[in-house]
């Protein structure tokens, strides 16, 4: 499994695309729990967590799941804990599992990378 991850608009999904040409990609708006454990690679990570919470379903399960069933995967995750606290709720919980939830499956994962201005760096090669 690969993790790329990076702030909102850091150049993360075009970085994959080039590092990953032949990869048939998720996007995490639209696909299913099911499409997320049969993909190639999937992006918009973050906004998969974000609908899965929504939905009243337990996200925290997920990367040994993922680890299980798909360790092939390749994630594009925004890097969300940053800036001011949210006020609502679920956005602070949101924020909370995603952390979490990358921090898993960065321990799990074969590499990491972190793309700042569209340039990747890998910072976990196992």
């Amino acid at each position: 499994m690969e993790l790329i991850v990076g702030g909102a608009y850091q150049g993360k999904w075009r970085y994959a695309q080039e590092r990953f040409p032949h990869i048939v990609w998720a996007d995490g708006e639209t696909c299913t729990l099911e499409g997320l454990l049969q993909a190639e690679g999937v992006y918009r990570f973050h906004i998969f967590l974000d609908r899965q919470m929504r939905q009243g379903e337990e996200v925290l399960d997920l990367p040994g799941l993922i680890m299980e069933q798909n360790p092939g995967l390749v994630i594009v995750s925004d890097e969300v804990g940053y800036g001011v606290v949210p006020v609502d709720a679920h956005e602070r919980a949101f924020r909370e599992a995603v952390g979490r939830v990358c921090c898993q499956l960065a321990q799990s994962a074969d590499r990491v990378h972190r793309v700042v201005c569209g340039i990747g760096t890998v910072i976990r090669d196992a």
